[in-house]
């Protein structure tokens, strides 16, 4: 890992792809999931910006994709949710959810509410978040561990202040390359920007594919360049923030 320090250097639009994670990256992290607050115009914007790059523009997140949807309606392009097992406007990476979603689900939900955390519900699996008692993490990640090892086709995906199960296989660098295979994409440079440990294989897959990454905010990096935090990425977007 290296510490990415500059600021990245302006996009050519013909000639660049530009994948984008959400939370963090174009909006601000907030205490809870549901609570993030999206910048006006920013679908509006984004819409834009997909239209200036042919196209070959995405949103990648952790989120479900029903979920990622609402936050950015008015946004009709492409969307990958809960690290590429769900998209819209492609076929996800991930050729089948694994069974057992509900029982995963359940235990997630029955841990959180006994340690008093807050449970994250998604469309394949979900997180259960300690940002409010920071000492439960290691609680939060042996639990996690161990309904992965009792779960098959599920694994571990941690984030900040999170753990979540999600489905074996599923995360964002393929994403990335799948969506680097449609036609909107080909012969461009793929410029991924992200802000946490789910994005760094994505971060290293775009810098290793002839493009770069941008980590948004601190903390040890693959990526080349650095943003401090959702405010400069909109504005390096040309969307004030």
């Amino acid at each position: 890992m290296m510490i990415s320090q500059s600021a990245p250097p302006a996009l050519a639009p013909a000639h660049a792809s530009l994948f984008l994670d959400f939370d963090g990256t174009l909006v601000g992290i907030a205490p809870r999931p549901d609570a993030v607050v999206v910048p006006p115009g920013l679908a509006a914007h984004l819409r834009r910006l997909s239209d200036a790059f042919d196209g070959a523009l995405a949103i990648v997140s952790g989120r479900s994709l029903p979920e990622l949807a609402r936050f950015l309606d008015g946004f009709e392009g492409l969307l990958v949710g809960s690290h590429g097992a769900e998209a819209r406007g492609m076929t996800p990476p991930l050729a089948h959810a694994p069974a057992g979603i509900g029982a995963v689900q359940a235990a997630l939900s029955a841990f959180a509410a006994r340690e008093g955390l807050l449970y994250e519900p998604k469309t394949l699996g979900g997180a259960v978040h300690f940002r409010d008692r920071p000492a439960a993490g290691a609680a939060v990640a042996a639990f996690a561990d161990a309904l992965a090892a009792a779960s098959p086709g599920f694994a571990v995906q941690p984030a900040k202040m999170a753990f979540e199960l999600k489905p074996e296989g599923a995360s964002k660098d393929r994403a990335l390359a799948a969506l680097a295979a449609l036609p909107a994409f080909a012969g461009r440079a793929p410029v991924f920007l992200g802000d946490d440990a789910t994005d760094e294989p994505a971060l290293a897959w775009a810098g290793a594919q002839g493009g770069f990454g941008v980590k948004v905010g601190p903390g040890d990096s693959t990526a080349r360049y650095r943003l401090p935090d959702p405010g400069a990425v909109l504005r390096w977007l040309g969307m004030e923030g």
